[in-house]
C-alpha cells in the first residue's frame, strides 16, 4: 500500500502540485441492536480505499477512489490537480500551510480485549441481559439495547516526507427504556443521550458500564417520569450532569472555536462563531472555575489518536484558562492565517495543534474537534447538592438547539430533581434551560472533581459539505450554574 500512495504523490508532483498527501483507510464496523427481546440486526461492514489531496497554482484539490491499483493512484492524483487548477481560477489568496511537517512512526490505540476477537453470542446475551431487565418494569413500551465496534487502520505519506501508520479502535454501547402513558412519552437512556456512549477502547469498556446491571433503574426512572411533576419555569440553579456538560461543551464552546468556522468557511452550511479572532487572550469567556483545554492525547476519547490527517501530532491544547479565552482548534492553514490576521504570538503560533481529520477516505480533511475538555474542580457531588438551597439537579440530554453563531442555546434534558434545603427532592419531568453561551459559563461557580469526571464519547457530531460525521470526546464533571432561566414542557 506504500507504494500505492508513493505513486499518486510521484504523479502529483509531476503533474504539477506544490504539495500533496495521499490516505489510504481501511474502516470495518459491527453493529449489534437488540428492540424489545429480540436481535433486531447485526451487522459487519468493511469499507476501503484511498484519498489524495494536493496544492497547485495555490489552490486545494482533492479526489478519492475505492479501486487499490497503480493506474488507479494515477488518475486519482492528476484529476486532484486539476481540480486544484481549476479551483485556482476563483481563489482570493494562495494557500498557505507553512514549513515542512515530516513525521514518522505508528500508533495504536490501547485497549485490553480486542473487541472484534469477542464473540457475537457473547455481545447477544449482554444485550438480551440489559433489555430483559428493562422490560421486566411494569409500564415501559419499548427497549433498545445496543453495541458498535469500529477498527480503522489509515497510512498518510506526504510529499514532505512523511508517513504514518495507525489503528484506531472504538467501542460504544448503550440502552433506553420508553414508558408510555396518559398522552405522555418518557425516555430514559443510559450512560448517554441517545442511548450511547463510545470510547477509543476495547470490550473493557462495555463490560465497565455494566448495561444489564442498570437497565431496571432507568426502565423505572423513565415509568416514574410519566407521574413527576412538570419541571418549574423560572430563573434558578442549575446543576448539570457530567454528560449534559459534556454536550454543553459540545454545542457552545467546541463548535465556536474551530477557526474554519471563525473564518467563514463553514458559513453556508454549519455557521460561524462569536468568538472572533480579536477576542483572542482577551475575552472573557467563562468565569475563574472554568479552566477547557483541546487533548488528543487523553486515553480512551473519541477524539485521541497519535497524529491528525495532515500528519501533525496530538497535542493538548489550552482553550479557555480560568475564564479567559486563549485557543481555538486549528489546521495547518488556518494556523497560519490566524497569526497574519492578529499577529504572531505565543497564542497564534502559525503552527497547527493538530486537529485536522476526515471521516473516512473519500473526504477531505476538515478542522474537528478533538477532546474538548472542562477540567475537573474540587466538589463532590454529595456536596455541591448540599451547599445549594435551592435549584434543579438535570441529567442527560434530550434535546438540543443553539444559533448558528454558538450563542444563543436551548437545552432539554430527559430528567430532573429539584433541590430543596440542600437536599435532593421530587422527580421533575421535561427539563428545559436557555441562555447565552458567554453569561452561561460566566455563571458557573463549581465544577466536581476527578471522581466524577468521565471522557464521553460523542459519535455524531456533523459538519461540512458533504457532510461528514465526526467522532468527538468530550471529558466533564457535574458542574453548578447561577441564575438560569429554566421551564417546563407540558
Amino acid at each position: 500500500m506504500d507504494d500505492l500512495l508513493a505513486r499518486a504523490l510521484n504523479i502529483a508532483q509531476l503533474k504539477g502540485a506544490t504539495y500533496a498527501d495521499a490516505r489510504l483507510v481501511e474502516t470495518a464496523e459491527q453493529t449489534i441492536v437488540v428492540r424489545n427481546g429480540a436481535v433486531q440486526g447485526i451487522s459487519q461492514t468493511e469499507d476501503t480505499g484511498f484519498g489524495v489531496r494536493v496544492i497547485a497554482d495555490g489552490a486545494w484539490g482533492f479526489a478519492s477512489s475505492f479501486r487499490l491499483e497503480p493506474d488507479e493512484a494515477e488518475r486519482v492524483a492528476d484529476l486532484a490537480v486539476q481540480i486544484a487548477r481549476a479551483s485556482a481560477l476563483t481563489k482570493t489568496e494562495d494557500v498557505d500551510i507553512g514549513p515542512p511537517v515530516v513525521q514518522r512512526g505508528t500508533y495504536r490505540t490501547p485497549f485490553e480485549v480486542d473487541p472484534f476477537s469477542v464473540p457475537v453470542e457473547r455481545k447477544v446475551d449482554v444485550l438480551l441481559r440489559a433489555d430483559a431487565g428493562m422490560r421486566g418494569v411494569a409500564g415501559v413500551r419499548t427497549t433498545e439495547a445496543s453495541m458498535v465496534f469500529v477498527r480503522q487502520r489509515k497510512i498518510f505519506a506526504s510529499t514532505e516526507g512523511s508517513l504514518i501508520e495507525q489503528e484506531i479502535v472504538e467501542s460504544g454501547c448503550g440502552i433506553q427504556a420508553t414508558a408510555v402513558g396518559d398522552g405522555e412519552v418518557q425516555r430514559r437512556s443510559y450512560p448517554n443521550s441517545v442511548g450511547r456512549h463510545q470510547q477509543t477502547r476495547g470490550w473493557e469498556f462495555v463490560e465497565e458500564w455494566d448495561l444489564p446491571g442498570n437497565a431496571e433503574r432507568i426502565a423505572e426512572e423513565a415509568v416514574a417520569l410519566l407521574f413527576a411533576d412538570p419541571c418549574p419555569e423560572g430563573v434558578t440553579t442549575v446543576i448539570l450532569s457530567g454528560n449534559q456538560v459534556a454536550l454543553q461543551i459540545h454545542e457552545s464552546c467546541g463548535h465556536a472555536i474551530e477557526l474554519d468556522r471563525v473564518f467563514g468557511n463553514e458559513a453556508a452550511f454549519a455557521g460561524t462563531s462569536f468568538l472572533t479572532p480579536d477576542k483572542l487572550g482577551t475575552f472573557r469567556y467563562g468565569s475563574e472555575f472554568v479552566n477547557i483545554t483541546a487533548d488528543a492525547t487523553l486515553p480512551g476519547g473519541l477524539g485521541t489518536f497519535g497524529w491528525d490527517d495532515e500528519g501533525v501530532p496530538a497535542q493538548r491544547t489550552d482553550i479557555v484558562k480560568e475564564g479567559r479565552f486563549v485557543g481555538y482548534l486549528t489546521d495547518r492553514e488556518s494556523a497560519r492565517r490566524l497569526a497574519r490576521t492578529v499577529g504572531r504570538s505565543d497564542l497564534a503560533t502559525g503552527r497547527s495543534n493538530g486537529t485536522s481529520r476526515a471521516s473516512g477516505w473519500n473526504r477531505i480533511p476538515m478542522i474537528r474537534m478533538t477532546n474538548v475538555n472542562l477540567l475537573a474542580g474540587t466538589w463532590r457531588l454529595e456536596d455541591l447538592i448540599a451547599d445549594t438551597d435551592e435549584g434543579i439537579l438535570m441529567d442527560t440530554n434530550r434535546s438540543w438547539s443553539i444559533d448558528d453563531r454558538r450563542l444563543n442555546f436551548q437545552f432539554g434534558c430527559e430528567i430532573a430533581w429539584e433541590i430543596k434545603g440542600g437536599r435532593r427532592t421530587r422527580m421533575l419531568r421535561n427539563p428545559i434551560y436557555t441562555g447565552m453561551t458567554p453569561q452561561f459559563w460566566s455563571s458557573c461557580d463549581a465544577v466536581c472533581n476527578a471522581d466524577h469526571w468521565v471522557l464521553w464519547g460523542t459519535p455524531n457530531c456533523g459538519k461540512g459539505e458533504p457532510m461528514q460525521v465526526g467522532h468527538t470526546g468530550h471529558g466533564a464533571a457535574p458542574a453548578r450554574f447561577r441564575n438560569v432561566r429554566v421551564f417546563g414542557k407540558r
